[in-house]
């Protein structure tokens, strides 16, 4: 982290602190910070036991936190409706929290069934990770209260302890069937690196030198301002064909299937089925590419791979949507050398790797288009690869 970052981080921690104390009198006990992040490869392939390559944003969700004796959650969001919410730990339940709330208390609950010795807490949020982008603003809600509670209650627990006890408050209380990628890069990634994960054993992740800016080279997020809610169906509906089609073809999970026989594969399974694992499985192999090419320091080699994974989810997998087409094709025609949506689909954002010098060019190609086919005008963002979650040192005045 270099000093602006460091200065931006204290000054933004002690803004929260500040807001913590007006709402909930006195000092946090301390203030907390997760990202959210973007995929560059390996959609659809966690929760099918594969590989992926995230890195965290400089967009984060910091918490101020103080733990309670007296068995009471307060939750309260600057990006909220200004209300605290109050509720009591020992009568979480899965379902019972509609919206944002869910998220962080979910994590309680999780902790709680997993015979975490926790309590109640105050909790004050503030996020710059952008909702609804496909940016995992939930994990990053998710992944804050679990770093924080790790501390407040003495748990101890490691960084992928605490990225699966976040996938179970999504899981088993938001309801939403996610994999945990999103955790994991919210808890483990570094700064200048991407994260090499298998999901099947996401302890034995790996970091994968990313250097952009040593490569000549700048990452775009291109927000399409098209929002999804995951918890609608329609991807418990891609999970489900997954899990049959690996039970038709007897494997534990399709990360088990080799690229050799899966030719084999798609003439046994039937006919809706044979997209999806041709995804995930041509999507697993294009990971591996992929740390490949940037522990060979050649980050340029990506671009092809983005664009090769973008024409698998819309043609094969069929997530994608007009405005991530739309973004993809523009960024492509401006001189990106890769671009893809990224994220769980359906709309949300899309990255394009592009050259130095040339990222005003894009950005300009992809807002023409959007207005020309009368969309509404796409958020872009640079971005570079950021620190996990993390606690931050008390701002000025907090104690």
């Amino acid at each position: 982290m270099n000093g602006t970052e460091q200065r931006d981080d204290d000054s933004r921690a002690e803004r929260v602190s500040d807001t913590f104390r007006k709402l909930y009198g006195g000092s946090p006990d301390g203030v907390w910070a997760a990202p959210g992040r973007v995929n560059l490869i390996g959609e659809h392939t966690d929760y099918n036991d594969g590989f992926a390559l995230p890195m965290a944003l400089p967009q984060t969700t910091l918490l101020a936190a103080r733990a309670r004796t007296d068995g009471r959650l307060r939750l309260h969001s600057a990006q909220g409706d200004g209300r605290i919410t109050d509720l009591a730990v020992a009568e979480l339940a899965p379902g019972a929290l509609q919206g944002w709330t869910g998220y962080p208390a979910g994590v309680v609950w999780a902790l709680g069934e997993a015979g975490h010795p926790v309590g109640g807490a105050d909790l004050h949020f503030d996020s710059t990770v952008p909702t609804g982008a496909g940016l995992s603003s939930s994990a990053a809600l998710e992944c804050a209260v679990a770093v924080a509670y790790d501390e407040l209650y003495g748990l101890g627990l490691a960084g992928p302890e605490l990225a699966r006890t976040a996938q179970c408050a999504e899981n088993g209380f938001a309801g939403v069937p996610c994999g945990i990628m999103d955790q994991m890069a919210s808890v483990c990634c570094t700064a200048e690196a991407a994260l090499h994960l298998d999901a099947r054993t996401p302890e034995d992740h790996a970091q994968v030198p990313f250097d952009l800016r040593g490569q000549g080279l700048r990452l775009l997020v291109i927000d399409t301002r098209v929002t999804h809610d995951l918890g609608d169906g329609a991807y418990a509906a891609l999970r489900a064909g997954c899990e049959r089609a690996a039970a038709l073809l007897g494997l534990p999970a399709l990360r088990d299937l080799p690229t050799g026989e899966l030719a084999r594969a798609l003439e046994a399974l039937p006919v809706e089925l044979a997209p999806l694992v041709r995804h995930v499985v041509t999507e697993n192999a294009r990971v591996t590419d992929a740390v490949s090419r940037l522990r060979e320091g050649n980050a340029a080699a990506l671009g092809p791979i983005l664009t090769e994974g973008h024409a698998s989810l819309r043609d094969d997998y069929r997530v994608s949507c007009a405005e991530t087409d739309l973004a993809v094709s523009a960024a492509l025609s401006a001189g990106a050398l890769g671009a893809r949506m990224t994220g769980g689909g359906f709309g949300g954002s899309v990255i394009a790797l592009v050259a130095d010098g040339r990222e005003g060019v894009v950005a300009e190609s992809v807002t023409v288009a959007f207005g020309s086919a009368g969309h509404r005008l796409p958020r872009i963002l640079e971005v570079t690869p950021a620190a996990g979650a993390r606690r931050l040192a008390p701002a000025p005045g907090t104690r």
